[in-house]
């Protein structure tokens, strides 16, 4: 029987000790020697913390085509990459402005906005080095194929989009349509890719592919949903930063729609359209399933 909690701690460990190894100076070094400070700075926004759900995503959609966890790794890595560059960035003065970050002080904090802005661009650029190593699959065609599926769900028709709709949300408004957009590109995209990226490690045939980005679809939308309610719901020191600031900001969300109870009957509808769309998958698929489930209960 699948076990979440086993199965979420084993890849947060083989995550953090990954981008514990990845992100060194002897790695890291061009045609000249890497910066020690940013280097710090991309370690500070990156390691000791998080949830690494996006990796658990890549290694559950690449089991149920039998690939090996740790050859699902890499991909995990870089796709976490993507992730902690956007939280750094996310968390400086122009954009959310927040002082804390999984219990710590942001990187701009701790560093400066100079150097925050450099290591999120180097966890950026460092993703897609990442992707395109031999060590990360042997087929040129299939490193090509993660390249193009992780920038698009990085990039304008993904989650940096999502990030401008949302700014643009502030200041003009939005309907609940263009809200499910802006946040399906802003959080879903990443996830959404995440899986592909999974089903591309292990060959997946169109049919199967179909099937996993309909579950990842409805399974961002799940988690956009969870977040949104918990920041109404939770407190900082549950959730490791600020709370309450989407309606402070005037931000565009679920909950500033429906409500909390309308937002939490559409989290449950999300979450069983997720789990529908692995029907044809069987037991192979549990480990999508839990996390689908898991977007739903989490308490931070």
């Amino acid at each position: 029987m699948y076990d979440f909690a086993a199965d979420s701690a084993d890849c947060a460990r083989a995550v953090e000790a990954g981008l514990s190894e990845y992100l060194t100076g002897a790695r890291l070094s061009g045609p000249g020697p890497a910066a020690d400070r940013v280097i710090a700075a991309m370690r500070h926004g990156s390691l000791e913390g998080g949830k690494r759900l996006r990796p658990l995503l890549v290694r559950q959609a690449a089991a149920i085509f039998s690939v090996p966890r740790e050859q699902a790794l890499p991909a995990g890595l870089a796709v976490e990459m993507i992730h902690c560059y956007s939280l750094i960035h996310d968390d400086l003065p122009a954009m959310d402005d927040d002082d804390l970050r999984r219990g710590r002080p942001t990187v701009h904090k701790a560093f400066d906005e100079a150097t925050a802005i450099l290591a999120g661009d180097a966890l950026l650029t460092e993703a897609f080095a990442l992707l395109a190593n031999p060590g990360t699959h042997p087929d040129a065609e299939v490193r090509i194929r993660l390249v193009a599926e992780l920038a698009a769900g990085s990039g304008t028709g993904g989650m940096v989009g999502g990030q401008m709709r949302d700014i643009e949300g502030e200041k003009g408004g939005f309907t609940e349509a263009e809200i499910a957009v802006m946040q399906a590109m802003k959080t879903g995209a990443l996830i959404r890719a995440s899986v592909r990226m999974g089903a591309l490690l292990g060959g997946a045939d169109a049919r199967a592919l179909s099937a996993l980005t309909a579950y990842a679809e409805a399974a961002g939308r799940a988690f956009q949903l969870a977040d949104d309610i918990l920041d109404v719901t939770a407190t900082p020191e549950t959730m490791g930063k600020a709370t309450g600031k989407d309606a402070e900001a005037g931000k565009q969300t679920v909950v500033a729609r429906l409500g909390l109870e309308g937002a939490r009957e559409m989290l449950d509808r999300t979450v069983s359209e997720a789990v529908s769309a692995l029907r044809t998958f069987g037991p192979r698929a549990d480990g999508l399933r839990a996390t689908a489930r898991y977007f739903a209960s989490r308490e931070k």
